[in-house]
């Protein structure tokens, strides 16, 4: 009998890095590992050789989920709603999580990985803060929601994970915030150089295997799943410019001078948009890499390279659109 994971978010940023980190891996007692992968769309190309399964079930609609967790040894949860209204976003974020779980829990699962994000913090800045150590203060409807439903797979004695920004190719949020914002604020950015929790997405999935399938279970909490060490903005920055993925600046505008810029540029990000890609927001995120026994890599400006013919083409799109 196959160890069988159930990922929900399969098809998304994170759940498609996260098949691809278990295609063909084994379990530590040395069953093959199988996908369970719900989704409201018919089945996206049939069966894979990956072993996914393929099943119809909704995260806003509770009784599709029945029966869903069945012969299931792990749950990892990486769906999410990050755009639309409170009620959109509670209707997948807390409720849907709270369906989940307790589906999870009458089938006797006795593992859950849940995705959460370290916005739940709110605006910040944050400058190397542990779990635990501040009151969660989200600002966002998808925060808020997010945060909520935190709180049911902890109630399961879940594994919540944390991350900061998360970057690599399918990423339509990081680096294209970072193209926005490098062109209607044409300069280095603010005092000095800030510090940030990012993770590759290549890197975060590894981890997120790593907890679904390892011996033991981590014990339940909240854990930070950034790499690591903290990016300098400033290196981020120079790296995605000698890339081709940004344009070079000349300029270096103190703080003030920038949002007074960006208020003169109207655009999709917000000051807080821009203040959390742009002063310090990081999170002490060794532990989790430590108790998975999950190397963390070499770090997300290392991977950059790798994901950067992707990023160049999605922004030529976007521009082009």
């Amino acid at each position: 009998m196959p160890y069988r994971i159930l990922l929900t978010g399969a098809t998304g940023f994170v759940g498609t890095a996260v098949r691809r980190a278990l295609h063909g891996s084994v379990a530590a007692d040395g069953r093959a590992v199988v996908v369970r992968a719900p989704t409201r769309a018919p089945s996206p190309g049939g069966p894979e050789p990956s072993g996914t399964e393929w099943v119809s079930a909704d995260l806003t609609d509770p009784a599709s989920l029945d029966g869903l967790a069945e012969d299931v040894d792990a749950v990892v949860h990486l769906a999410s709603r990050i755009d639309g209204s409170e009620a959109q976003c509670e209707a997948v974020n807390v409720h849907g999580t709270r369906a989940l779980v307790r589906e999870a829990r009458r089938a006797g699962v006795g593992r859950i990985v849940h995705l959460s994000t370290s916005a739940v913090y709110g605006p910040g800045p944050h400058d190397g803060i542990r779990e635990n150590e501040i009151v969660p203060a989200p600002v966002s409807q998808a925060s808020r929601t997010r945060l909520a439903g935190e709180a049911y797979a902890l109630a399961a004695d879940g594994v919540v994970l944390r991350p900061g920004l998360i970057q690599g190719a399918g990423d339509r949020w990081v680096v294209p915030a970072l193209a926005e914002l490098r062109q209607r604020v044409p300069a280095r950015w603010g005092d000095g150089p800030a510090r940030l929790s990012v993770v590759d997405v290549s890197d975060l999935a590894r981890l997120i295997a790593a907890l679904a399938r390892a011996p033991r279970a981590v014990a339940s909490g909240v854990y930070h799943a950034s790499h690591p060490v903290p990016v300098h903005s400033a290196e981020l920055l120079a790296e995605l410019t000698a890339l081709g993925v940004l344009p070079p600046v000349s300029q270096e505008w103190t703080w003030e001078q920038c949002l007074r810029r960006l208020r003169e540029t109207p655009g999709r990000m917000s000051e807080r948009q821009f203040a959390l890609l742009a002063t310090d927001h990081w999170c002490r995120s060794e532990e989790i890499w430590r108790l998975a026994e999950c190397p963390a890599g070499p770090g997300p400006l290392a991977r950059l390279a790798d994901s950067a013919p992707w990023y160049r083409a999605h922004l030529d799109a976007f521009a082009d659109a």
